[in-house]
């Protein structure tokens, strides 16, 4: 496999090298006279633009018509003209390694690694010395993290993730509704036992809803992907105080475990399947749709989850509609036991894998280069963020941004606000600092700060602070200062070789229904049922994976020290 990635980067240097060198001398065709600066990548002042393709796998339309478009083709002499996925099936990617013709930057999410075992992404290293102050800027410390490994320390990718930055928000390990908090005196449980105590109260004293719906202590939703999200990640964050490494535990050697695997984690699953058989956990979690699982939130009828707020928020917005915000839920610090710490607020670092590349097809990686740096630049990382001064945010007398609460109520409320101003819709999968993270006026590169979570805060949030003595929700959880950042980065964002993926996908494939077994099953049979999947995950090639994970973290580890 390395000698197969080598001799692509051997191809890879002689293309770039050959169209750099027509870049640089401005006679090559369909490029641009983009020039460079310290703060600005450059400048559409000579009126010439050149338009480049980019494929984005989590993008839209984008017609490249709103004023923050026009603000960056101005500033940097480039037009975006991109494509997107038409399903959640698209075979774009596979398709273009195929026939070897890519768009001239992309971003793969998970495909990544096919794309550089093809030899189909530059290495950006030196593009970036030469024409990137703005991103070595922006990733200061962890710029290193952007190599892909110690045997061959190419940058094919930025990161598509914040840098640096604080966690004003979170959604916790698990989320219980307001009205159960409420009628506990506010008391946060904090462990496994605390929490199934206070969920078994709750139904003892409330059976059914106002609407005479049986009360639900908690469902789960399993039978797609979102199996990961509800059943597999919480297992991880709950039971082993792991940050979110995907289905990998990474213990303090760098060793890779396949989270299963773990024996605290066995003991979080026997807990769920006390759940189920003693009716707290839905019985239908199982054999229901996504669809019904977000029904059954938006009824108010379940009282707690393990889900992250971005899959569960269509439920809330119904329950918000319907002024039923007790019914809206609260993020946990739920962990196992005292002994377990949770890591919801842990700065993992650098999320690399994940990224923006140039291709090899690229028709001029010069200016490609000088956009991704202007983005990177404290003029452009307002642009994409901000809007435009004087439109979409204004500045204070001492030389702050501010957003009037006319555009915050336009931000908030109308669905389309991205795309008709676009603000916010430039943004990903570029670079891009974290929250709280100040340019040197003092304001956030981020429009998302502590005042504006506190301001956004409904009555039942302002009511908990109040109780809990606290100014922002994530106060009562273990604070980022409290862990150290490792010196990899998460693992599910890592391009990994096409032989680890094949296993990898094996193994989740057994766990997805193995694990679904081992809740439904009785009590007696519960070890006899996750001893039988460890040994078919063993029979998978689970060692195999492990090693080979703990060999790429190693790498990657190594190529920062």
């Amino acid at each position: 496999m390395r000698q197969k990635r080598l001799c692509a980067l051997m191809l890879v240097a002689s293309m770039a090298a050959g169209v750099l060198g027509g870049c640089g001398n401005g006679d090559a065709a369909g490029t641009s006279s983009v020039s460079g600066g310290t703060e600005s990548a450059g400048s559409g002042a000579s009126g010439d633009v050149v338009e480049l393709t980019f494929y984005n796998a989590d993008g839209q339309e984008d017609p490249w018509t709103d004023p923050v478009a026009q603000a960056l083709t101005e500033a940097t002499g480039v037009k975006l003209k991109t494509d997107y996925p038409v399903s959640s099936d698209d075979e774009k990617v596979a398709l273009m390694i195929a026939e070897q013709n890519y768009p001239d930057m992309i971003y793969a999410k998970g495909d990544a690694g096919a794309l550089i075992d093809a030899g189909a992404l530059i290495d950006m290293t030196d593009l970036i010395e030469e024409y990137g102050p703005n991103i070595k800027k922006l990733y200061g410390d962890e710029f290193d993290k952007l190599k892909y490994s110690e045997d061959d320390p190419s940058i094919y990718q930025l990161s598509a993730y914040a840098a640096g930055g604080e966690t004003f928000k979170t959604s916790g390990t698990a989320q219980l509704q307001w009205d159960v908090l409420k009628e506990n005196d506010y008391e946060v449980p904090r462990t496994l036992d605390e929490f199934e105590t206070m969920l078994k109260d709750y139904i003892a004293a409330h059976p059914t809803t106002d609407d005479g719906l049986d009360t639900i202590g908690f469902t789960l939703s399993t039978s797609d992907w979102h199996w990961m999200i509800t059943l597999g990640n919480p297992a991880g964050f709950i039971a082993d105080g792991a940050p979110d490494n995907g289905q990998w535990i990474v213990d303090e050697n760098n060793n890779a475990m396949y989270k299963f695997h773990s024996d605290k984690e066995r003991e979080y699953f026997r807990w769920m399947n006390k759940m189920y058989n003693e009716g707290i956990l839905d019985p239908e979690f199982a054999t229901q749709t996504h669809e019904d699982y977000i029904a059954k939130i938006a009824s108010g009828r379940v009282l707690a989850l393990f889900d992250t707020d971005w899959d569960y928020g269509d439920g809330e917005k119904v329950l918000k509609a319907d002024g039923k915000y007790g019914k809206t839920y609260a993020p946990l610090p739920l962990a196992m036991d005292a002994d377990t710490k949770c890591p919801s607020l842990m700065y993992q670092g650098l999320t690399t894998g994940y990224g923006v590349g140039i291709t090899t097809s690229c028709k001029d990686p010069v200016a490609a280069i000088k956009y991704l740096d202007y983005i990177c630049s404290d003029e452009g990382q307002v642009l994409v963020q901000w809007g435009i001064e004087g439109v979409n945010y204004f500045l204070d007398d001492e030389g702050h941004r501010y957003r009037t609460e006319d555009e915050v109520k336009y931000a908030t409320e109308d669905k389309d606000y991205q795309k008709k101003t676009g603000v916010g819709f430039h943004n990903y999968p570029f670079p891009c600092y974290g929250n709280s993270v100040e340019d040197p006026t003092g304001s956030t590169y981020t429009t998302t700060n502590k005042e504006s979570v506190m301001a956004d805060y409904d009555d039942e949030q302002k009511a908990a602070c109040e109780a809990w003595n606290v100014e922002l929700l994530t106060d009562i959880f273990p604070q980022a200062d409290e862990f150290t950042t490792p010196d990899y980065s998460p693992i599910w964002a890592y391009a990994k070789p096409t032989e680890f993926d094949e296993i990898a996908n094996q193994l989740d494939e057994i766990a997805w229904s193995a694990l679904i077994s081992c809740v439904i099953g009785s009590e007696e049979e519960f070890d006899a049922s996750y001893d039988k999947m460890i040994l078919d995950l063993e029979n998978a090639g689970m060692a195999d994976a492990e090693q080979m994970l703990t060999e790429i973290i190693q790498e990657k580890v190594a190529a920062v020290q």
